[in-house]
């Protein structure tokens, strides 16, 4: 078969406790996000997408993971 399995797409609840001007900062967000796409959405259901966003620029995050991910590769025992 061609279509590898699908990923566990089980979502993953998580608690955080936020600064009061990183609340307001993610309101703010929210609000700008509004008047760019003609939507409302609630910070909740943004978080996750910009974090996914930001973890996919992060070049650093990006090199070390490789590095990481090479070292446990089989090739390397």
């Amino acid at each position: 078969m061609k279509l590898a399995k699908l990923p566990d797409r089980t979502p993953v609840r998580m608690n955080i406790v936020l600064t009061p001007s990183l609340a307001k900062r993610l309101r703010e967000y929210a609000d700008f996000y509004a008047e760019t796409y003609g939507s409302r959405e609630e910070v909740a259901e943004l978080i996750p997408f910009m974090l996914e966003a930001f973890l996919d620029s992060d070049v650093g995050f990006k090199k070390g993971k490789k590095r990481a991910d090479d070292a446990k590769s089989p090739a390397n025992d």
